[in-house]
């Protein structure tokens, strides 16, 4: 079967498939899975980040009104 029909038939672009290569060539799927987790914990903590700087902004706009 052909490439560009097996990416069709899993839902994911035949660009990605020779890209996958070079993300995840050489790792086992042990590493793959670790390397999701850990891009799921950088998200959540970026998102964390950036609610703190928007908290700490609207705190110092308010102090400063205020004043």
């Amino acid at each position: 079967m052909a490439v560009k029909e097996q990416c069709g038939r899993h839902g994911f672009s035949e660009g990605s498939y020779y890209l996958w290569p070079n993300k995840f060539g050489g790792m086992g799927v042990a590493d793959a899975k670790r390397l999701r987790e850990l891009e799921t914990e950088n998200t959540r903590l970026k998102k964390l980040l950036a609610e703190s700087l928007l908290e700490s902004e609207v705190t110092r706009e308010a102090l400063r009104k205020k004043w």
